[in-house]
Formats: C-alpha cells, sequence, structure tokens
C-alpha cells in the first residue's frame, strides 16, 4: 500500500510539473493540475481559491466536479468559514465529515450535506511565508489511506500551484509596466540601464506593440524587419524582458561584424587546436544564452554555410562546436532581424528559402521614422530629458527648432537622433535649443518657398531671419528693427526662404 502510494505521489509531482509551460495562462495551467489530481487518486471535486487582488476576497479560479454556477457562487471573505480559517492560520485543516462540521458553508451548493458523508481538506497556498489562496478536495487515496498523506501530497502541490501564480504575477507586472510605458499616453518610453526602448502613438507603433504584447510570451521566432536605426535590437530586448526567459541571459550577436570562420567560432564555440591559436576550448555565444534568448542581428549578412548550420540548429537545436564531433543541445529562443528585404534576397537565390521560413514565423516590421512623423516630438522630448539628466542640465527645445526637427526625414532613424540630441544638448549655451544650435545638414535641406534650391549664402542668411524671429518672439516689426532692414523687406524674406507657414504655426501657438 505504501509504496503505491508513493508511486502515485511522483506521479502526480511529475505531472504537475510538466505543467509550467501554460505558466502565463494561469486559469488553465490550475484546471489541469485538478485535473491531473483526479485521474490519478479518488478525487471527486477540487478548488483552487485565490485571493482577488481588486476585492480582496477569495475566488475560485479552478475546480474540478463543479458546475460553472456551483463555481461562480464560490467567493469567501478571509475570515469566512473553513477556507477563511485556512487562510488567516495558513495551516491545513480536516474535515472527516462535512455534515457535522459548522464551518463548512457549502457556498457552492455543490455537495448534498445531509446525504453524503464526505470528507473534506485543505491546504494554504503559501508565497513567501504569506497565504494567497486556498486548496480543497474531498478524499484523495480513499478511507483506507490516513488523512496525513492526503495533507502531505496537497502541501506539495500547493507549493508548485503558489511558484505557478508567482510566475504568473512576475509576467504580468514586467508586462503591463512595459506596455503601459510604451503606450500612447507614454511620453518617456521605456528605459532598462537608461536605453530608450520606444515612444509611439502613431498607428503603425501601435500596431508594433500589440505584436510585442501577443508574441513575447511565446516560444515563437520573431523576425524583426526594418531599416538601420529603428530600434531593432531594443525591440528585441523587450521580446526576451516580457518572455518567461527574462531571467535567463539575452545574447546579442552581430552577424556582419565579423568573417565567416570567426562568426562560426563566435555562434557555436570552438575546441582547442581547433585552429591557430585555439589554446583552449570556448563555448559559443549560443551555449551562453542556454535558458535565455540569443538575437541574430544583420541575420541577412550570413554565408550560405553558416546558413545550413544555424537551419539545423533552430530545427533540432543541435550543434557542434567547430573542430568537435560531440553533439551539443541547448534551450534558447532564437530572435532575428534584418534592414534587407529577405524575400527579395531569397528570391536571388542568396539566402535559404527554408531558413528564410524557420525565422519568419512572426515577422514584426519596424516603422522608419519619416512613416511616423507624429511620434518625432515624444521621441526628441524623451531623449532630450534623458539626456540633460546626464549632462546635469535643464534643457528645453524651441518651437521653431522642433518644428525644423520634426520636418527631417532622420535616415538614421532614431539611433540618428538620439546622437544628434546629444550633440545640440553639448552646444546649447541657453537652457534652450534653439534653430542656431541646429546642425549644418538641416540648412542644407532647405529650400525657398517654391521648392527651389537655396544657394549657400541664401541658406545663411534664411538661419538668420529665422534665429531672428524666434529671439524676437516671432514678432516681424521687432525682428526688422534688430536687423536693421524694413517691415517690408522682413516679409519678403519671410515669403522667399519659406517661412511664412512656420510664422503661422507660431501665431496659432506652436
Amino acid at each position: 500500500m505504501e509504496k503505491r502510494i508513493r508511486e502515485t505521489e511522483l506521479n502526480v509531482i511529475f505531472e504537475t510539473c510538466r505543467v509550467i509551460g501554460q505558466a502565463l495562462k494561469l486559469d488553465q495551467a490550475l484546471d489541469t493540475i485538478l485535473a491531473i489530481l483526479s485521474s490519478s487518486l479518488a478525487m471527486k471535486r477540487a478548488t483552487i481559491t485565490l485571493e482577488d487582488e481588486d476585492t480582496g476576497y477569495l475566488i475560485i479560479r479552478a475546480s474540478h466536479g463543479l458546475t460553472d454556477a456551483e463555481r461562480r457562487r464560490g467567493v469567501y471573505r478571509k475570515d469566512e468559514g473553513i477556507t477563511g480559517l485556512i487562510f488567516q492560520s495558513a495551516d491545513s485543516y480536516v474535515v472527516p465529515d462535512i455534515s457535522k462540521e459548522p464551518l463548512f458553508l457549502n457556498k457552492t451548493r455543490s455537495r448534498l450535506i445531509q446525504k453524503e458523508s464526505i470528507s473534506f481538506l485543505g491546504v494554504p497556498i503559501l508565497l513567501h511565508g504569506k497565504a494567497i489562496g486556498v486548496l480543497h478536495v474531498d478524499r484523495l487515496f480513499g478511507d483506507e489511506v490516513p488523512f496525513e498523506e492526503d495533507i502531505r501530497l496537497l502541501s506539495i502541490v500547493a507549493t508548485l500551484i503558489a511558484q505557478f501564480v508567482s510566475l504568473n504575477r512576475q509576467v504580468k507586472l514586467r508586462e503591463a509596466k512595459l506596455l503601459r510605458d510604451c503606450s500612447p499616453s507614454g511620453k518617456k518610453g521605456i528605459e532598462a540601464g537608461d536605453r530608450f526602448f520606444m515612444v509611439g502613438r502613431s498607428p503603425s507603433m501601435l500596431v508594433v506593440q500589440r505584436h510585442i504584447e501577443k508574441v513575447a510570451p511565446s516560444k515563437a521566432s520573431v523576425l524583426l524587419l526594418g531599416e538601420s536605426g529603428t530600434g531593432k535590437t531594443l525591440v528585441a530586448q523587450m521580446l526576451h524582458e516580457l518572455s518567461i526567459r527574462s531571467s535567463a541571459p539575452f545574447v546579442k550577436i552581430n552577424c556582419a561584424s565579423l568573417p565567416e570562420n570567426l562568426l562560426e567560432s563566435e555562434l557555436f564555440g570552438y575546441e582547442k587546436g581547433a585552429f591557430t591559436g585555439a589554446v583552449r576550448s570556448k563555448p559559443g555565444r549560443i551555449e551562453e544564452a542556454e535558458g535565455g534568448t540569443v538575437f541574430l542581428d544583420e541575420v541577412g549578412e550570413l554565408t550560405p554555410a553558416l546558413q545550413a548550420k544555424l537551419l539545423r540548429f533552430l530545427q533540432d537545436k543541435e550543434f557542434e562546436r567547430l573542430g568537435s564531433t560531440r553533439t551539443r543541445v541547448v534551450d534558447v529562443r532564437v530572435l532575428a532581424a534584418t534592414n534587407r528585404d529577405l524575400a527579395a534576397v531569397v528570391a536571388e537565390g542568396t539566402f535559404r528559402e527554408d531558413l528564410y521560413y524557420r525565422l519568419n514565423v512572426f515577422p514584426i516590421q519596424i516603422p522608419p521614422l519619416r512613416a511616423r512623423k507624429e511620434d518625432i516630438p515624444d521621441l526628441l522630448h524623451h531623449f532630450l530629458d534623458r539626456i540633460s539628466r546626464e549632462y546635469g542640465r535643464r534643457i528645453g527645445i524651441t518651437n521653431a527648432a522642433m518644428a525644423l526637427l520634426a520636418g527631417y526625414d532622420w535616415p538614421g532613424n532614431v539611433r540618428e537622433m538620439e546622437n544628434l540630441v546629444e550633440r545640440m544638448v553639448i552646444m546649447a549655451d541657453e537652457d534652450e535649443i534653439g534653430v542656431n544650435v541646429l546642425p549644418p545638414f538641416l540648412s542644407e535641406q532647405m529650400t525657398g518657398s517654391g521648392g527651389e534650391t537655396l544657394s549657400r549664402i541664401e541658406k545663411m542668411e534664411r538661419k538668420e531671419i529665422l534665429a531672428a524671429l524666434e529671439r524676437n518672439g516671432w514678432n516681424q516689426t521687432r525682428t526688422a528693427k534688430e536687423l536693421g532692414i524694413t517691415l517690408r523687406q522682413i516679409g519678403y524674406r519671410v515669403r522667399k526662404f519659406g517661412l511664412d507657414r512656420l510664422l503661422m504655426h507660431q501665431r496659432r501657438g506652436g
């Protein structure tokens, strides 16, 4: 008998541990755990009651042997009935016969108390020594087995349930924080280690954010597409942080930064003597990411030989170090990024089609800044706030400078913006960045009102007029007086240099 009980217990514990992959879908995981108890034991009914963080009541989150209506009735105060007693005492409780126990409230009305002789057991679900819920069951092993055996197994299962709840809460909290910070109302975006994740209220960025929310908790490979500087690496970090692998390493490998022979050893490692200079064995970056995430940046630059080796790894999680015949297996999630049109490269025959489909399970297109110009002001303010703090200064930006920067196409995207803002903070002599601090390349792009290209002298004159207008609060009379020209002449120059639209913008309040 004792041997059978031990074997049953081990089977229940083993099967419960296998449910860890469902932890992000907590209710589903809890239902599965109760189904395991039912299939392995003599249990007819069971409930998992957890404290509701919003109301403070104890509610049934999972059940076995109860109808939906019965389950919905299972709501308890923390001091109510046996459930409340177990929760408050953080100790187990056994009811040999529910018909003789006044604390048994039968709120679910799932048991015929007067017609059934039922034993009822409950153990607290403890997290960091504090009760977060209660696990209730009818008898597990039958009347021929002591209650202590039931309680012992239930306590183990309750400990596993607590870990499931803890994991689920940690992921949800992290997800909520990240998504709240990158929501349309979030002005400052997300920072991790003082690095920028994403700021965006444009429709295209909201799509990106929804895609991140959906795919991050999954095991799927993700292919990040977009121009250089759009933030693909930072999106990859976000996907890692929102996954259950967030406590494990995030390893980034730039596939374009090393020649083929060095890249292979960097990815998969090498054994001592594999090549000249290999004086000791070294694990590759993929091994270092065990349990975590590998991010392959510029994956479109891989050579055909490395493409084949990567494909095998994606299919089987197997590889050999350089100079070794021993096959190794690691558990990592693979994210990849490229600024190339991989579909076109596949059509050209320089990138494997089967590898492309393996990587492209869930593509996310990161839009360039010129395609989401409504996000530019928020991004500029984000970088300006952060970099100003780093330099110990409080620096703003004038409406005129903001208008010019918002109209720029940003070929280098977010990375270019971050670098430019730092340069402007360094160059600014005042507590505001004005047009006089803007770099020459912006002036070089300026055109007249008819779209004609301005000469170098005219560009310089336009910049001086703009700076003078800004200094004088966009009042043309005061600007003309400062420059020593007539009001008619300043009006002519405003029209000639295409400043009339900017002037109207300022008059409307910027």
